[in-house]
C-alpha cells in the first residue's frame, strides 16, 4: 500500500466522522436542559439540584435545573431520535441509483452537501418537533447513501491484502467522530448547565425558554464536517471499477496507475485493469441487474448473510448505549457531572481505541472469527452489567463494576461487530449487484437502529438495567448465526468472490428430486457442529439415492478429514486423481466450498 491509497481510503471515511458526529451529539443533546425545556420533553419552576442530583432548597447549594417530566418524553425522544435512522434508511436506498449513475466518488459529495443542509436546519429549529426531527431526517439521507458508498468506494481502491484493514476506516472514523462529538459537547454542556442563572427564583411559566445556545451549536457544528467532506471529496479520483463500467478505460487505468504508484504500462495496473474489464464484460453478458437478481441461487446467500449480520450489529444494543448512555449511568447511581461529561468522554475513548484491534484483526484473524469472538464476548458483559446494576444501592463499587461492564461491552463490539459488517457487505456481491447488495445490508442497518432507536427510551423507562438481557439473548443468537452460517472471505479478491459463494452447476443439471438440496443443506450445516455427521449424512443420502457426484464430493472431503466412508473403493479413477493430484488440497477445497454454498442456498 502506498501513501495515496492510504490517503483517499481515509478521506472517503471521513463519511463515517459524519454518522459518528450525528450519534455522539444527541447523546448530550439530549441532556441538555435548555433543549428539553425548548421541545417540552421537561419543564422548570426554578428548583435546583446538589452537586450530587438531591432536590435542595439552599440557594448556595444549588448546582442544576431540577427539571420535570412531560408524561410524552420518551414518545418525542425516541421520535426526533429515530427520525435520523429513518432517513437513513431512506437515504440507503437512494445510493443505489445514484451510486450507479453519478459514480461513487461525485455521489458522496453530494451527499455530504445534504448532510450540511441537514445540519443547519436541526440548529435553526422552531420550538415544534417536527422541524428538528426534518432536520435530522436529511441529515440520515446523506448518512444512509455515504454508508452504502464509502466503504464500496474504498473496497473498490484499495489493493485485496489490506481491503478489509482500509474499509475499517470508516468505522475507524465513526468511533473518531463520536468522541468529537462527546468532547466538544460536554464542554458545552458544562459552561452552559453548571451552575445556570435563575436557581431558586420562582417562575411564573414552567415553559418558558432559557438560553439555546448549547443546542443550537452542538447541532450547527455538524456543518464544518459536512462542508469538509464535500470539498476534500473534490480531490480524490473516481472509482476505476465504475470507470470501467462506462466504458471509460482510459481514465480507469490512469487512476489505477496512480493508486499503485507506477506507469499505466505497468503489469500490474494492465492486469488489474484486465480483471476489471473481465468482470465488466461478464456483467453486461447477463444483463442489467436488479433488486430481484439478489435473491438468485448465486447471489441469495450473501443476501441474507448481509442483512441479518447489519440486524445483529444493532441488536447487540451499541446504539442503546451510545444514544442514550447518559441517561443509563444516572439509572445505575452516578452524579450529572459524571454521567453527562466523565463516563460519556471515558466510554467513547474507549471505542475509538477498540478500533485499532479490529483494523488489525480483521486481515490477520478472519471476519467470521472476529465475529463469533465478539458476540460472545458482548453476551457475557450485558449480562454481568445486569447483574452488577441490581447490587447498586450497596456501594460505588458495584456502580463501577457496572459501568465497567459496560465499557468492556463496548470494547468487544468495536474490534468485531462494529467493522466487519461494512467491510463484509462492500467486498462479497459481484460489481454488477454490488451497490444494490450493500444497500440491503445498510438498509437493515439502519431499519433495526430505527427500531432501535425509536424504543430504546421506553425499554429503559419499562425494564431499566433489564434491558441489558435482552441483548444478552441477542448476542446468543448473533454468535449461532456467526458460528454456523457466516462464510469467510478473508483475502478473496472481490473478482475471485463468486467462485467462494457460487451454486455448484451440477444440481442446475441435475434430475433428482427437489429435496436433495435441502439434505444437502443440512449436511452442511450440521458438519460445522459435528463433522462425524458427515457419515451418517452420507448413509441417508444414499438412501434417497442422491446423485453420485454429490456423494463422492462428500466422501473426498471425508477421506481428506480422516474419516472411512463406506463403499471408499467406488470413488472412481477421476476422484482418485484429483486426491493425488498437488496433494489435492486446491481442487478438493474448490469443491468442498461449492457444495457449501449448494447446501446454504438450498436451506434459504
Amino acid at each position: 500500500m502506498n501513501s495515496f491509497q492510504f490517503l483517499v481510503a481515509l478521506t472517503a471515511s471521513f463519511g463515517g466522522l459524519l454518522f459518528g458526529y450525528e450519534v455522539g451529539v444527541m447523546n448530550v443533546v439530549l441532556v441538555m436542559d435548555a433543549f428539553r425545556i425548548f421541545f417540552k420533553f421537561h419543564h422548570w419552576n426554578g428548583d435546583g439540584l446538589d452537586e450530587k442530583g438531591q432536590p435542595t432548597k439552599d440557594v448556595a447549594n444549588m448546582m442544576y435545573r431540577d427539571l420535570k417530566e412531560a408524561d410524552n418524553k420518551a414518545t418525542l425522544e425516541g421520535l426526533i431520535t429515530s427520525s435520523f435512522v429513518l432517513g437513513a434508511l431512506c437515504g440507503a436506498l437512494m445510493a443505489t441509483y445514484l451510486g450507479e449513475k453519478y459514480g461513487r466518488q461525485r455521489t458522496i459529495m453530494i451527499g455530504a452537501c445534504i448532510f450540511t443542509c441537514g445540519a443547519v436546519i436541526q440548529g435553526l429549529s422552531a420550538r415544534s418537533w417536527v422541524m428538528i426531527a426534518v432536520g435530522r431526517l436529511i441529515t440520515g439521507l446523506s448518512i444512509g447513501c455515504n454508508g452504502v458508498l464509502c466503504p464500496t468506494y474504498i473496497s473498490e481502491v484499495a489493493p485485496a491484502k489490506i481491503r478489509g484493514t482500509l474499509s475499517s476506516c470508516y468505522q475507524l472514523m465513526t468511533t473518531f467522530g463520536i468522541i468529537v462529538a462527546a468532547v466538544i459537547n460536554s464542554i458545552v454542556w458544562y459552561y452552559t448547565n453548571v451552575k445556570p442563572e435563575g436557581l431558586g427564583k420562582a417562575r411564573s411559566n414552567i415553559w418558558e425558554e432559557v438560553s439555546n445556545f448549547e443546542w443550537r451549536f452542538a447541532l450547527l457544528f455538524q456543518v464544518v464536517p459536512g462542508l469538509g467532506l464535500a470539498l476534500l471529496m473534490c480531490f480524490l479520483p473516481k472509482s476505476p471499477r465504475w470507470l470501467c463500467s462506462k466504458d471509460r478505460d482510459e481514465e480507469a487505468v490512469e487512476v489505477l496507475a496512480k493508486l499503485n504508484a507506477t506507469s499505466t504500462s505497468d503489469e500490474l495496473v494492465q492486469s488489474e485493469l484486465k480483471a476489471i474489464q473481465e468482470d465488466v464484460a461478464a456483467t453486461r453478458a447477463a444483463g442489467s441487474s436488479s433488486f430481484g437478481e439478489l435473491f438468485s441461487p448465486v447471489i441469495r446467500r450473501r443476501t441474507f448473510i448481509t442483512f441479518l449480520m447489519q440486524l445483529f450489529q444493532q441488536w447487540t444494543g451499541i446504539n442503546v448505549i451510545m444514544y442514550y448512555q447518559s441517561q443509563i449511568y444516572n439509572e445505575i447511581g452516578f452524579t450529572k457531572f459524571m454521567s453527562t461529561v466523565v463516563l460519556p468522554i471515558i466510554n467513547n475513548f474507549v471505542n475509538f481505541i477498540s478500533t485499532f484491534p479490529g483494523m488489525w484483526g480483521i486481515e490477520r484473524l478472519g471476519r467470521k472469527t472476529l465475529l463469533v469472538i465478539g458476540s460472545l464476548m458482548m453476551m457475557v458483559f450485558h449480562i454481568s452489567t445486569w447483574a452488577f446494576s441490581t447490587q447498586t444501592s450497596k456501594g460505588k463499587t458495584w456502580q463501577y463494576l457496572a459501568v465497567a461492564s459496560i465499557f468492556l461491552m463496548v470494547f468487544s463490539f468495536a474490534w468485531t461487530w462494529g467493522p466487519v459488517p461494512w467491510v463484509y457487505q462492500a467486498e462479497v456481491f459481484p460489481l454488477r449487484v454490488r451497490v444494490k447488495g450493500s444497500a440491503v445490508g445498510t438498509v437493515s442497518n439502519f431499519l433495526n437502529n430505527w427500531i432501535i432507536a425509536f424504543v430504546g427510551p421506553a425499554l429503559m423507562k419499562a425494564w431499566s438495567t433489564k434491558t441489558f438481557l435482552l441483548f444478552a439473548a441477542a448476542c446468543l443468537l448473533a454468535w449461532v448465526y456467526s458460528q454456523f452460517y457466516v462464510i469467510e472471505c478473508k483475502g478473496v479478491s472481490i473478482d475471485e468472490m463468486d467462485a467462494k459463494m457460487a451454486v455448484d452447476n451440477i444440481f442446475k443439471q441435475s434430475s433428482t428430486s427437489s429435496t436433495v438440496p435441502y439434505f444437502v443443506g443440512i449436511a452442511e450445516f450440521l458438519t460445522n457442529v459435528i463433522p462425524l455427521i458427515c457419515r451418517s449424512f452420507s448413509l441417508m443420502m444414499k438412501w434417497y439415492s442422491v446423485e453420485s457426484t454429490v456423494t463422492k464430493s462428500v466422501e473426498v472431503e471425508m477421506i481428506r478429514h480422516g474419516f472411512s466412508p463406506p463403499d471408499t473403493d467406488s470413488i472412481d479413477n477421476t476422484n482418485t486423481e484429483i486426491i493425488t493430484h498437488n496433494n489435492g488440497h486446491g481442487v478438493i477445497i474448490e469443491e468442498w466450498e461449492k457444495l457449501e454454498a449448494i447446501a446454504s442456498n438450498a436451506l434459504l
